[in-house]
């Protein structure tokens, strides 16, 4: 019974240093993964630059073996941590620190697998829950929401602007003409396009006046057409943040989950006690 209860006590320790960041030892913990994650893309991309590979190879090799092991390593502690490891195995983080760990031993055996390592820089994706940056998360749920709230009005403001596109487009096609690059009606519109964004290649420009004063009309047009869009999803943001409620980084050692609320003692998932009390 004792034993069972000290192995408890040693996984639930475990699971708080690796999957939580309120303690010091569960920050420290993740601050030294993302320095070494920044480290391995370091490397990664320093081996990029034939003249320092030249030199430097052996040690790039050497130190990047050293990075993948404890990324191994931590994996594999990741999935003892946790009630039900697949939870963990098949979520998003366990998927990409999987993808992460496994280049490097894919180049033994298959040439030019290394440089998928910088798929690492996904991980530094946990910053958020190290920096208690958790509520961040929810407000790009907010922002997906908005998107999701607008996309009927701003469809129809793109079918809007593609129409004034093709119009505007083959007025400058007849008034142009192929002389002045502007030879064909899609050519014409994608030029349109281009001026409409403000991108401006320059592949394309008008010489007669009446095609410049088309073109200045259609610039300024520009400018309101990006305003636009932005004006629409910031209404429906608005409405999106109104209840707005704190998160913390509170994670559950039998589901995976996180994003609890403030407070919370339970898992909103399984019911889990979050403190193991």
């Amino acid at each position: 019974m004792n034993n069972n209860s000290s192995q408890k006590n040693w996984k639930d320790k475990l699971h708080e240093i690796i999957y939580e960041a309120d303690t010091p030892a569960g920050k420290s913990f993740d601050v030294i993964i993302l320095i070494m994650i920044l480290a391995s893309i370091i490397l990664v991309m320093l081996e990029s630059v034939s003249y320092l590979n030249d030199k430097y190879a052996s040690l790039f090799n050497a130190l990047e073996w050293v990075i993948t092991i404890v990324f191994t390593i931590e994996y594999f502690l990741r999935i003892i941590a946790i009630n039900k490891p697949k939870n963990y195995i098949f979520s998003f983080f366990g998927i990409i620190d999987l993808l992460s760990t496994v280049p490097k031993y894919l180049s033994i055996l298959f040439v030019g697998t290394h440089a998928l390592v910088a798929l690492r820089a996904l991980r530094l994706l946990r910053v958020f829950r190290i920096l208690k940056l958790a509520r961040f998360i929810g407000e790009s749920n907010n922002l997906v929401k908005a998107l999701k709230a607008s996309r009927v009005k701003i469809s129809v403001f793109l079918l809007a602007v593609i129409i004034v596109a093709i119009i505007l487009g083959t007025v400058m096609y007849l008034v142009e003409g192929s002389d002045h690059g502007f030879n064909s009606i899609p050519k014409s519109v994608y030029w349109c396009i281009v001026t409409l964004t403000t991108v401006g290649y320059g592949d394309i420009s008008p010489e007669t006046p009446l095609g410049q004063l088309i073109a200045s009309i259609i610039m300024i047009l520009g400018y309101g057409i990006i305003a636009v869009p932005t004006g629409i999803v910031s209404a429906e943001y608005t409405q999106q943040v109104k209840h707005k409620m704190p998160l913390n980084t509170q994670h559950c050692s039998n589901c995976n989950a996180d994003n609890h609320l403030d407070g919370a003692k339970f898992c909103h998932k399984c019911g889990e006690d979050l403190y193991n009390e």
